[in-house]
């Protein structure tokens, strides 16, 4: 669904975004992950046509950006945009006229929406009215309402609450489910864990790593499982298949250790070394998660330009 392709942008002194380029497959929750400062906002301008890039070009299903595809996209940025002394409905309205819809259309949507996220009551409210939390959940019915191909989410779980921040997670992966593309920033690495199917990182203006989260994880396996076991302490007698590198947590009879592979083992001479002297509970192999990726990959890259 989205191309982009050798995205370079400047800002004065200040370089945001140098070569960068990603694919967006049609259908996928895709994560646009780094530290603040990396590009990532840059990159969401650039797609909403806010800014425009200084060289490289983006693509939307196939057709060169242009302004009859932002009726096709829904955009919720990070700072909030709505106005704070009109009323939320006639808000919502003219926001929803200005991608198309008929008022008859926008009102009939809007109170679906209003409906489904206990906002019956806010009509007539003003958003300074409204609580952040609140304010947060306007402005992500005025993202979807046009009900857009490509929902673009900048730190779309800032300011709410857990209940809420759940309550928007589902909605996103509902409205995935319904054929919605999905390109989202956020810190939060839980997030990228639950909803992305793949993600990009960008860091110092360049991305380093891309791809599908199950992938991208799968080539950070290190050969370090997680073991339960019943019975005494373990006994090592010559060679042995694997070293014991996190603390052994016991819990009466019952002991957790975190093991890494010596070179050449598998994790069946794992239990072929255990099973004569302990009762095995739990065998598991430890992937590391996106947030452990994140911040070797970040760090990495701080070092290669020091």
């Amino acid at each position: 669904m989205l191309s982009i392709r050798n995205i370079v942008k400047q800002y004065a002194g200040h370089r945001a975004l140098d070569d960068v380029s990603l694919e967006v497959e049609s259908g996928q929750v895709f994560g646009l992950l780094g530290p603040n400062g990396a590009g990532k906002t840059s990159l969401i301008r650039i797609i909403n046509q806010i800014t425009a890039p200084d060289s490289g070009e983006v693509f939307f299903n196939g057709q060169k950006l242009n302004q009859s595809h932002i009726e096709r996209i829904g955009y919720l940025p990070e700072e909030r945009g709505l106005y704070k002394k009109m009323e939320i409905g006639e808000q919502m309205i003219y926001l929803a006229r200005l991608k198309g819809l008929s008022r008859t259309e926008a009102q009939k949507r809007l109170k679906f929406w209003f409906d489904k996220l206990g906002m019956e009551t806010w009509w007539k409210k003003k958003i300074e009215e409204l609580s952040k939390g609140m304010q947060q959940k306007a402005q992500f019915v005025a993202t979807v309402l046009h009900e857009p191909d490509l929902i673009i989410l900048d730190e779309p779980f800032s300011g709410f609450d857990p209940v809420n921040a759940e309550v928007i997670k589902d909605e996103i992966l509902e409205l995935n489910r319904k054929g919605a593309t999905i390109l989202f920033s956020t810190h939060r690495m839980e997030s990228v864990e639950e909803l992305c199917d793949a993600i990009a990182l960008i860091h110092q203006s360049h991305k380093i790593l891309d791809g599908t989260v199950k992938n991208i994880r799968n080539s950070y396996r290190n050969e370090t499982y997680m073991v339960e076991y019943a019975g005494q302490p373990l006994s090592f007698n010559g060679a042995q298949p694997f070293d014991i590198i996190g603390d052994t947590i016991t819990d009466d009879d019952n002991h957790t250790i975190r093991i890494k592979l010596n070179e050449g083992y598998t994790s069946n001479d794992v239990l072929q070394y255990l099973i004569p002297q302990v009762r095995i509970n739990m065998l598991q192999e430890v992937i590391p998660g996106m947030h452990e990726i994140f911040i070797e990959k970040v760090n990495a890259n701080n070092k290669s330009h020091e």
